[in-house]
């Protein structure tokens, strides 16, 4: 656990002190015996009773400091295990943030939802109770091994023979488990991938009529979890009842053995009476060894899992030379922009020019690259060959927090927070405290008269994903989001295809009006593309045809196919045509 030495040290001065009060602790309470061995001995068999009330008061005052250094030990390692594990869990999130999209693309999000939470709070657990629990077992253990051999070095021999037995099983018991753990941990991830898809998407589950479908993955997935913990409980089966056996033969032991020895007055009946509540005391810690065994196990199979991320470096990150330009205007180029990914082209020699104010129009079939191009430009990915220029410098020369902070995006697939409507037209300008910028931005988009008839209006809490709004109100706001945002490059991606042609126009005339913004409309409709200063046609990643609306239907090509299809005026399907 090398790499949790930073959280560790930390909090190393509060550990001390609590390692310094569980000392104390542990020293008071094996001090217990000690006053047992004089009420026997002396008043119970020497009949000196004008001692009985202060070992009494000995006891009571015993009690009273156990207590309080347990509390005092307990709290401390609450609070620096809760910031440990506070500070693991932001710096993980923090991380992850950070990685690029293709981490994402291998990496489904139950497995990073199980490492956040679950992997996070057990090493929590590590750091707090079940570490505590350890270092108490090891020095209890010492300490009173000490206080047992100054009373009889024989009868000491008994615990030191049978204590490395139950070590040998705690060590079986906690090889096995760790193992387990591991597969635990994974499985625990895809059922939280399982149960996190089927909840986000109980709309589509239920309009297809997949619950059984549904429940019976979710069964099969459960199944192996079961199975898993099954596995477990066989192993803690097979070991655990070997340790609590070997307890009781070493308490049977030390009672028959040192019975003999005080027949032989070897030692005394209080001698006998403090070692047995010793030996007693020695039985907790050793039969609790599987149990902090199996949580260790559990939080170094954790750690791996969370190091094995932190460890995953960004694709995509800043440069070491950056240029920091004072001022954005938003002119957008490709300069002959080739993309491969995993192996296949995306996209091949794509070149074009977008300046201040205007408006560039996308169209192409389903995986010809449109929304490639969106992801280029926010550098999810970077190019292959070819550059990506903004304001003439290379967008992987920019800082990346700049770059994206200059470009609003309209993304295919909505995403509103669980949040206000307010919040979530304000996500990418949290600075936007005017409502006046709230306002317009959803009267832009068409949004505002929908808002005002909701219960709370824009203080209205739409739920998970925008869950209660339609597909084309939620497209409203995210297009209102973007607007807020009033970034130099405004991006839409296929954002209107929910909305009718009259508000799709409404928000084009709006859009217009946008004279500070340069534009890039991706769509399948003619509608939102027709206006455009240029119309660029992909097909397989390579642009096909280029030109303004008229120039195009002159072209009689794919394009003015579409239209026709579009408009009714004739039954085409959109082919692919190769690129000259």
């Amino acid at each position: 656990m090398k790499n949790l030495w930073k959280y560790l040290k930390k909090y190393c001065f509060l550990y001390i002190l609590a390692i310094t009060a569980m000392f104390i602790s542990v020293f008071l309470d094996a001090m217990s015996p000690q006053i047992t061995k004089h009420i026997i001995d002396d008043v119970i068999v020497g009949g000196n009773m004008q001692i009985l009330m202060n070992l009494l008061l000995g006891l009571i005052g015993i009690g009273f400091g156990r207590a309080i250094f347990q509390y005092t030990k307990e709290f401390i390692f609450d609070y620096a295990a809760a910031g440990i594990g506070s500070g693991l869990r932001k710096d993980l999130f923090d991380h992850i943030q950070t990685l690029s999209m293709d981490y994402f693309d291998g990496h489904n999000t139950g497995e990073l939802m199980a490492r956040i939470k679950d992997d996070a709070e057990r090493i929590w657990n590590a750091f707090g109770f079940v570490g505590m629990l350890v270092l108490e077992c090891t020095i209890h253990t010492i300490i009173v091994l000490v206080c047992m051999y100054r009373i009889s070095p024989i009868l000491t021999l008994v615990p030191l023979a049978i204590m490395p037995l139950i070590a040998w099983y705690a060590i079986k018991m906690e090889n096995g488990l760790g193992e387990v753990y591991d597969k635990i941990s994974e499985q625990t991830a895809e059922l939280n991938t399982v149960a996190q898809e089927n909840l986000a998407g109980v709309r589509t589950v239920k309009a297809f009529a997949r619950e059984e479908y549904e429940i019976g993955k979710f069964r099969k997935h459960n199944k192996k979890y079961y199975d898993l913990n099954m596995k477990q409980a066989k192993l803690l089966i097979r070991y655990q009842p070997n340790i609590s056996f070997l307890s009781k033969i070493l308490m049977i032991s030390v009672i028959v053995i040192g019975g003999i020895l005080v027949i032989y007055e070897k030692m005394t009946i209080g001698e006998l009476g403090a070692f047995s509540e010793y030996a007693n005391n020695i039985i907790w810690p050793m039969e609790m060894v599987g149990w902090l065994s199996n949580d260790l196990a559990a939080a170094m199979a954790s750690n791996k899992k969370i190091k094995a991320i932190m460890d995953e470096k960004p694709v995509i990150k800043d440069a070491e030379q950056l240029v920091w330009p004072e001022h954005i205007n938003g002119d957008l180029t490709f300069d002959h922009v080739s993309f491969e990914l995993d192996g296949k082209q995306i996209l091949e020699d794509i070149d074009f020019s977008l300046t201040k104010g205007k408006t560039l129009g996308i169209m192409g079939v389903t995986g010809s690259g449109k929304s490639s191009i969106v992801n280029l430009i926010q550098r999810f990915y970077d190019v292959t060959d070819g550059k990506i220029l903004l304001d003439g410098v290379d967008v992987r020369e920019l800082p990346l927090s700049l770059l994206r902070g200059q470009i609003s995006v309209v993304m295919q697939d909505v995403f509103l927070f669980s949040d206000s409507i307010t919040e979530n037209i304000k996500t990418g300008n949290k600075d936007a405290t005017e409502w006046e910028i709230v306002q317009q931005a959803s009267i832009s988009a068409e949004a505002h008269n929908f808002i005002s008839k909701l219960s709370e209006q824009y203080d209205t809490v739409i739920g998970e994903r925008g869950v209660g709004l339609s597909g084309g109100q939620k497209q409203r706001i995210s297009i209102a989001r973007a607007i807020a945002k009033k970034s130099p490059l405004l991006i839409l991606d296929d954002s209107t295809s929910a909305l009718d042609m009259e508000t799709e126009r409404e928000i084009e005339a709006h859009l217009s009006k946008l004279n500070k913004s340069s534009k890039i409309i991706i769509a399948h409709r003619i509608s939102a593309v027709r206006n455009a200063d240029e119309i660029l046609i992909l097909s397989e990643g390579r642009i096909i045809e280029r030109g303004t609306h008229e120039e195009l239907m002159n072209m009689r090509g794919q394009y003015y196919k579409t239209y026709q299809v579009q408009y009714g005026e004739e039954e085409v399907t959109w082919q692919s045509i190769p690129a000259e």
